[in-house]
């Protein structure tokens, strides 16, 4: 696992710098290359099929509370990560 803290010469950074602007350059490049003019969408609807308006809390919070492995009446008891 020593070579996870290896230091970065001045020498690789000038390498990875110019790699990284050599990336950046081509990818410009192509997409100055891109036709720029904006297409009609392919599927067009009468109506929406998404329903508007807020999700009721109850609702939501009785989901969280079925799929929550441990829990209370008010809360999810939850492990806290160490990292």
């Amino acid at each position: 696992m020593d070579f996870l803290w290896h230091k970065v010469s001045e020498k690789e950074k000038d390498e990875i710098k110019k790699q990284a602007k050599s990336i950046m350059d081509s990818f410009s490049s192509k997409l100055s290359k891109i036709d720029k003019k904006v297409k009609e969408p392919l599927i067009e609807r009468q109506e929406c099929e998404r329903k508007e308006g807020k999700p009721k809390p109850e609702i939501d919070k009785e989901i969280m509370f079925r799929n929550a492995p441990d829990k209370n009446s008010d809360f999810i008891i939850a492990e806290k990560k160490t990292w």
